[in-house]
């Protein structure tokens, strides 16, 4: 089956593994993600699990009557963010029970899925990668994008053109992350390597769908 976590990112640090290599990680705090509801084919025409989170205990803004709804239904604390995990056939999820980063025991690579950091707007260079022209004095054509559109035909810029424009905040999933280290006492995931997002950014820890081993 399926299995995700809604977590945050805290930051970055370093581990030893067992070989005595200094690895760098990814610190995630994930879950307790409880189940609000289970939305099933007959009663809402597909199958999915809705799971909930409340960083730094937050709980949400009682003017979402529907969150705090689902959660009485479910009796649990209302959640400030909750999402939808599909899911197809059987499945051990169950209304009011919590998912932890216990269940990723058996886990050994997961994918991550954030916003990336916005970087406002940029030229061609720093988004796209281009060159630039040369650097000399009286070049004039340092860090432009050069031609775009010209005058005769066909008079206009082509679609999907590399202009300058905003950069960043866009929704990116990385794949195949080894899954170092896991710390059940604080709810916490250490991931090898840089996920996407800034510190305190949300994100979407899941069972590498590339990954050979199941659950």
């Amino acid at each position: 089956m399926n299995l995700e976590l809604i977590g945050k990112k805290l930051g970055m640090s370093q581990v030893y593994d067992k070989d005595n290599n200094l690895v760098p990680v990814t610190i995630i705090e994930a879950g307790p993600c409880p189940v609000l509801q289970i939305k099933t084919l007959d009663k809402d025409g597909y199958e999915a699990v809705q799971i909930g989170f409340n960083p730094n205990g937050k709980p949400p803004n009682k003017s979402n009557k529907c969150q705090v709804g689902r959660a009485q239904k479910a009796n649990i604390e209302p959640q400030h963010l909750s999402q939808e995990i599909r899911v197809d056939g059987e499945h051990n999820y169950e209304q009011g029970a919590s998912i932890t980063v216990e269940n990723f025991s058996d886990i050994q690579s997961v994918d991550v899925i954030s916003t990336t950091k916005g970087k406002g707007f940029q030229g061609v260079v720093k988004r796209w990668n281009f060159a630039g022209g040369p650097a000399s004095h009286g070049s004039m054509f340092h860090r432009r994008g050069g031609s775009y559109g010209l005058c005769q035909w066909p008079g206009r810029v082509f679609k999907n053109k590399k202009m300058p424009g905003h950069t960043g905040t866009a929704r990116r999933t990385t794949q195949n992350l080894k899954l170092v280290k896991i710390l059940p006492e604080k709810n916490l995931l250490l991931i090898k390597g840089s996920v996407p997002g800034s510190k305190g950014a949300i994100l979407t820890v899941r069972v590498a769908k590339k990954s050979k081993v199941s659950i």
